[in-house]
């Protein structure tokens, strides 16, 4: 690529994303070339005259080749936007989802002063829920790099003194008693880890699927967190495809009440939530 303009650049980019037959090529472009010249995307079209440099021309290109490869663009940028705020995104840590924001507004809907996430990987969730409230929080994840970016993000919205971050595998390390448990659980079965698209093979495998039928999580999370719930407290899972139905029972066997289930904006089961009995 030769082209002197950003606009130029940018169609010839996408033209290459469009060809690996990566979807929302227009828009990834874009993304990728508000991080190459500092940008915030929304104000890209006041530049799009502008002459691009050799050096940010290959940078631009280097990326592209990058996301052509269907490296996902939150680990090009290294940022992501999630519920009105940057968090920052490795390899170490799932790329947040708006999916994942159903949770967070359901969570909202009532008030909490104690929380707990279970695998917080970037720390989307719970630091999310504490930045939109005055609650305190406790953060665990098996991995020790998740826990770090989780702590730079912390650190970086400002809540990083309401925050405990703990390396446990979900319960081994928690103590205390929260009014509101949370989780975004592995929950992709084994058998449909080879359908998936390819920009999850750069995601840890560990935070995609328990290797087994993708609710092995969800025994230990019913099974456990009624002892670290204060009465009336709330227990909340994000599922993935058809699983509302089979997480749902498992509540209902752990004796949780107002066991219900929530869609996400287009209209999949994406939240599974109940209540310890008061």
């Amino acid at each position: 690529m030769s082209q002197r303009t950003v606009a130029a650049a940018l169609r010839a980019g996408a033209g290459v994303l469009t060809a690996a037959g990566v979807e929302g090529a227009a828009r990834d472009a874009r993304l990728l070339m508000a991080h190459v010249l500092g940008l915030e995307a929304a104000r890209m079209t006041l530049h799009l005259q502008d002459e691009i440099t050799p050096e940010a021309q290959a940078a631009f290109d280097a990326l592209v080749a990058e996301r052509a490869a269907r490296r996902p663009v939150a680990q090009l940028t290294g940022r992501r936007q999630f519920y009105g705020r940057i968090f920052e995104v490795t390899p170490d840590v799932l790329d947040p989802r708006g999916d994942t924001e159903t949770l967070i507004a359901a969570a909202l809907a009532e008030p909490f002063a104690h929380l707990l996430d279970l695998g917080t990987g970037s720390g989307c969730i719970a630091l999310t829920l504490l930045a939109e409230s005055d609650a305190q929080g406790l953060a665990t994840d098996i991995s020790e790099a998740a826990l770090a970016v989780a702590a730079r993000n912390a650190a970086a919205l400002g809540v990083a003194a309401r925050v405990r971050l703990r390396r446990s595998d979900w319960f081994e390390a928690v103590e205390g008693r929260f009014d509101l448990i949370v989780s975004n659980p592995p929950y992709i079965a084994l058998g449909d880890m080879a359908g998936l698209a390819p920009e999850l093979a750069y995601e840890p495998r560990g935070a995609l699927t328990d290797e087994a039928d993708g609710l092995t999580a969800y025994r230990v999370i019913a099974a456990q967190a009624a002892d670290y719930l204060d009465p009336g407290g709330r227990l909340m899972l994000e599922v993935g495809a058809g699983q509302a139905a089979d997480v749902q029972e498992l509540l209902r066997l752990a004796d949780y009440c107002d066991v219900q289930h929530l869609h996400d904006l287009d209209g999949h089961e994406r939240v599974v939530w109940g209540r310890k009995p008061a």
